[in-house]
């Protein structure tokens, strides 16, 4: 239950930088669709409203002592399969930027692989918490990688490379930090390097075209880096300064793609420069580093592991997000937390955020 002194403990430095991110992505959703005026569009609107429902879900779960996850994992992962497989029910599932991967709620459509990473990291740290001991042997990473299979398998072919890709990365993460022996690990990854050709040919016909525009991107007649190429161009003209607010000209033009979305750092680049691009980053940095102290201070291993999750989600979502726009990564839709329009994803960074408060909130005091 709640107790009223643990308030006390909230990281309130951490929530000032998720309000920071939250400002500047609303200015830059705002920008996309400047032309002589700045508009409350509908984008602005459901940002706003997902980011006061984030608010409200984080109060609640701020609520209950985070260990009540733990005794509900078998629950949680027959959700997370369960949401998954709902885009195939007809008149509830959704096809939309070629993925069967909505659920379609009338006003809103929901994106079940967005919440579905955090289910899904409630349910593997316990999964992990019990299992520590057998990640020293093939045999207990073998079947750690089982229990990640279907959830990730079920995402990839709606397709969704990207959010797999995100699931993978969550579940290295966590079991890396779970104490998987090093050895083994190095063994594990080269098996998976020398698989890449097969992983390949397993891959959608557009996913592949993806992965060879990205590994080819002079060659502007891929679908993708034509795209890629105006961003970089649009983060370059930036220079140390930006043009200034709702001034960027590819932006303008419409020579970036998903704009309010994908694409959303260059339009801040284009902007802001380099000096703005770098201050976004470095909230980041900040804000990893917050988390980081939050998993290093939990109380328990289970609280420790779903911190773990949560960084790596977001590491790995920064790092791409970003990396794409200066052609550094391929091409996903993965979005730039609490700064790309979405309303899924802003209320699933904002769910993140509140687990990751109500740990820090039951932390173990540290003496020095």
């Amino acid at each position: 239950m709640f107790e009223k002194n643990i308030l006390k403990n909230i990281d309130l430095f951490l929530v000032a930088l998720v309000f920071i991110l939250f400002i500047i992505g609303i200015i830059l959703i705002g920008s996309t669709s400047y032309d002589t005026t700045f508009h409350i569009t509908r984008e602005i609107k459901v940002q706003s409203l997902a980011f006061i429902l984030g608010i409200i879900a984080i109060g609640i779960i701020l609520l209950f002592d985070y260990s009540i996850f733990e005794s509900l994992d078998k629950v949680l992962y027959i959700t997370c399969i369960l949401l998954l497989l709902a885009v195939y029910i007809p008149g509830i599932g959704k096809v939309q930027y070629g993925a069967r991967g909505w659920i379609d709620l009338g006003p809103i459509d929901m994106q079940p692989s967005e919440i579905v990473k955090i289910i899904f990291i409630l349910a593997f740290a316990k999964y992990l918490s019990n299992n520590e001991g057998s990640l020293t042997s093939l045999k207990g990473v073998a079947f750690a990688g089982l229990y990640c299979a279907p959830v990730i398998f079920l995402i990839l072919i709606e397709p969704d490379l990207g959010n797999a890709a995100v699931l993978s990365i969550i579940s290295i993460g966590m079991i890396f930090a779970a104490g998987i022996d090093y050895k083994l690990f190095f063994k594990i990854t080269s098996v998976g390097v020398v698989s890449v050709p097969i992983l390949y040919r397993l891959l959608e016909e557009h996913q592949r075209i993806r992965i060879e525009a990205y590994l080819n991107p002079e060659d502007l007649s891929l679908p993708g880096n034509y795209q890629v190429w105006n961003s970089k161009v649009a983060i370059g003209s930036g220079n140390l300064f930006g043009k200034g607010l709702f001034n960027g000209t590819q932006k303008k033009l419409k020579f970036l793609p998903v704009q309010e979305s994908d694409f959303i750092f260059a339009v801040l680049s284009e902007e802001f420069g380099f000096i703005g691009g770098t201050f976004v980053i470095s909230i980041y940095l900040l804000f990893l580093s917050r988390l980081v102290l939050i998993a290093k201070r939990a109380k328990d291993t289970y609280g420790r592991l779903v911190v773990v999750g949560i960084i790596s989600m977001f590491a790995f979502q920064i790092f791409e997000n970003i990396g794409m726009t200066m052609g550094l990564m391929p091409v996903t839709g993965i979005t730039l937390p609490f700064i790309s329009y979405g309303g899924s994803s802003i209320l699933t960074n904002m769910i993140a955020l509140g687990i990751a408060l109500n740990i820090g909130m039951r932390h173990h005091t540290i003496n020095f």
